[in-house]
């Protein structure tokens, strides 16, 4: 047992000690943050997506039943092994008539098909299934792809935006200290300076709110492309270099080619094909084989006691002609004709919708693009514009009213070229994922 002097020191050792721990801890730099590119973050979304996950486990899941249609279509075969003991009665049956024998013993191999046009039709109907669910995970992956290009610019146009309201701010500032000494010196009303203050105070307000636009941005985006919860990463600003706008002709070619759109709507008209082939199956004959060797005697040997063979083969054919089911067939092919019909119709209005689709981001990038150069030129012309305003409010030619007039323009023609690529670059983005050129 320690004394109370010993606990004393005791637990000054270990105080002493956690302090030493927690300084060298906190001593330690933090991690530098992990820098993404687009195509980063597009490779962790596509791993961590729940969504692309269900539809490739979906699609895997499709092929697995056109194997199993496949196998169906095909002869199985298996083993039988068997034995039935029976009450002996003195009879050479036994107390159960229908047996053979007090001891019976099944030992044989058998083979086993099964052909109608219900399976061929059933096979191509899961033909077509997995054909739809690839598809349909196309479909996800590339809504993967826009949804990530949406969350990506829109974090890459929040920093844009910050760092404009930051040099916004220092305008307003500048111009402020400018009342300030213009006012000590005779020279502007104070009525200039409490328009500037304000003007200040504005900013700062900007300020605050493009900050906390940056860290919605940064959790939605992170949301994605990470498996935990964490924010320290940051991205690469590559907005400027959005791809090159393909012409018409060619992007419609690619769409009409590559849409996963068309194709499941052209998988969905497969599958109705094969039910209305199934359905109008049940009019025909079902023919099946089974084939038997081994034994299936009183005894387990090759040979009975009268030294005659308990080895053999046994061939059965079977077929099923349906008669008569009350107009049930012919029900089941009027709905699978209306099926089929109604995924045509579906067909063409995909077809109508992508095309449409395409002529409207087509155009949405043309004018985007078209726009880029006069957004450029209202910038460069409200800097000159603030610029000049600023050296006549010195001389005294213009009123604070007109210098504020003249940041604000500047402010605004920044963020309509920041809105401007990010217009253009979703464009393309929505081309990219109609097209399938990502």
């Amino acid at each position: 047992m320690l004394g109370a002097m010993g606990r004393m020191r005791l637990l000054g050792m270990i105080l002493s000690s956690g302090l030493v721990v927690c300084a060298q801890q906190g001593a330690q730099p933090s991690a530098a943050p992990l820098t993404l590119t687009f195509a980063d973050a597009l490779a962790r979304a596509r791993q961590y997506a729940l969504d692309l996950q269900t539809a490739n486990i979906a699609a895997l899941l499709a092929r697995e039943d056109r194997l199993q249609a496949k196998a169906a279509m095909l002869p199985m075969t298996q083993q039988v092994d068997t034995f039935i003991y029976t009450q002996p009665n003195g009879t050479p049956s036994g107390v159960f008539v229908p047996n053979d024998g007090p001891h019976i013993y099944y030992v044989y191999a058998q083979a086993h098909e099964d052909w109608s046009p219900a399976r061929r039709a059933e096979y191509r109907r899961v033909m077509a299934a997995e054909v739809l669910a690839k598809a349909k995970a196309d479909l996800v992956a590339r809504g993967v792809f826009f949804t990530v290009a949406q969350n990506y610019y829109g974090l890459v146009i929040a920093q844009r935006k910050l760092i404009n309201s930051q040099q916004t701010l220092k305008d307003a500032r500048a111009f402020q200290d400018l009342t300030e000494k213009q006012e000590k010196g005779g020279e502007a009303a104070h009525a200039d300076v409490l328009k500037a203050q304000l003007q200040t105070q504005q900013r700062e307000r900007d300020v605050s709110d493009a900050q906390l636009a940056v860290e919605k941005a940064r959790l939605v985006l992170a949301v994605l492309i990470f498996p935990d919860f964490q924010q320290n990463f940051a991205i690469a600003d590559d907005i400027e270099k959005a791809p090159e706008l393909s012409s018409y002709e060619e992007l419609q070619q690619l769409a009409l080619a590559k849409s996963p759109d068309l194709r499941v709507a052209q998988a969905a008209v497969q599958q109705e094909n094969a039910d209305v082939s199934s359905a109008r199956a049940g009019y025909y004959p079902a023919f099946t084989f089974d084939y038997f060797f081994g034994i299936q005697a009183n005894q387990l040997a090759l040979y009975n006691r009268d030294h005659q063979n308990n080895l053999g083969s046994v061939v059965q054919a079977g077929m099923s002609i349906p008669l008569w089911n009350w107009g049930a067939t012919q029900s089941r092919i009027r709905q699978a004709e209306l099926r089929q019909q109604q995924a045509r119709n579906e067909l063409s209005l995909t077809q109508r919708q992508l095309l449409a689709n395409v002529n409207a981001s087509y155009r949405e990038a043309q004018l985007a693009q078209t726009q880029l150069a006069l957004l450029r030129d209202s910038l460069s012309l409200s800097a000159e514009s603030l610029r000049l305003t600023t050296l006549r409010y010195q001389a005294g030619e213009a009123t604070a009213l007109e210098v504020v007039d003249a940041q604000s323009t500047l402010a605004q023609a920044r963020n309509a070229l920041d809105d401007g690529l990010a217009r253009y670059r979703l464009a393309m983005a929505s081309l990219q994922t109609l097209t399938g050129n990502m």
